[in-house]
């Protein structure tokens, strides 16, 4: 199974909280195992936003490098 499965499959049922825990815990801990969880959460949010939505993504990225 690939991360990219896994990471949905494991999610598929999480509510909103879950998934802000998740999310949040994982840049507490400041570990890079999580990071590939995180970009998969970050694929999700780029493939579903439109180009406003990407423009803003990739601002506040700049603006926070």
């Amino acid at each position: 199974m690939d991360i990219r499965s896994h990471i949905r499959k494991n999610f598929k049922d999480a509510d909103i909280d879950e998934i802000k825990s998740s999310i949040v815990e994982s840049i507490k801990e400041n570990d890079e195992i999580t990071l590939p969880g995180l970009g998969v959460f970050f694929e999700i949010l780029w493939d579903s936003s439109d180009e406003n939505s990407r423009e803003y993504i990739l601002n506040t990225i700049k603006s926070h490098i």
